[in-house]
């Protein structure tokens, strides 16, 4: 996890955990030390007051690490990189993502996943390579072969 991600975690969690505490309790009489995160720098003023900060908490669920990521980009009928082969290891977690000048659909034959591509944006694709074999990875409407997977 970057280093800005957890410190933005650990300041949320913070946060939600002050906010937890007994508020019949008296509040301290000094003004609340302002805390700098490594990612920021702030210079108070003398006149500047503290003021709390709120932020929602937002559950954040861990991404599986991606085992290969396979980047395509299909304009005028030219795939880029060439269609070629792509090796992963059976169990592998691969991540396709492609970006098409015309609106499509990605299949990945032998696994029967399929992806919306809208035309000049990229979509993603993550694909747990569970199967061996050689499995083509191509579009529908262009009739393209983007790549062939091959699983071992």
């Amino acid at each position: 996890m970057p280093a800005a991600r957890t410190t933005a975690v650990a300041a949320t969690c913070l946060l939600v955990l002050l906010a937890g505490c007994d508020s019949s309790s008296p509040a301290p009489s000094a003004a609340p030390t302002p805390v700098a995160s490594p990612m920021t720098s702030s210079v108070a003023s003398p006149s500047a007051t503290a003021s709390p900060v709120a932020s929602p908490a937002v559950s954040v669920a861990p991404s599986p690490a991606v085992d290969k990521e396979v980047v395509v980009t299909v304009a005028k009928r030219k795939v880029t990189p060439p269609t070629g082969r792509v090796e992963v290891a059976k169990g592998s977690l691969v991540r396709i993502t492609v970006t098409s000048d015309v609106a499509d659909e990605l299949h990945v034959h032998g696994y029967d996943r399929s992806l919306a591509l809208p035309a000049g944006a990229p979509a993603s694709l993550d694909l747990r390579a569970d199967r061996t074999g050689l499995f083509e990875v191509e579009t529908h409407a262009t009739h393209l072969v983007l790549f062939q997977l091959v699983v071992r």
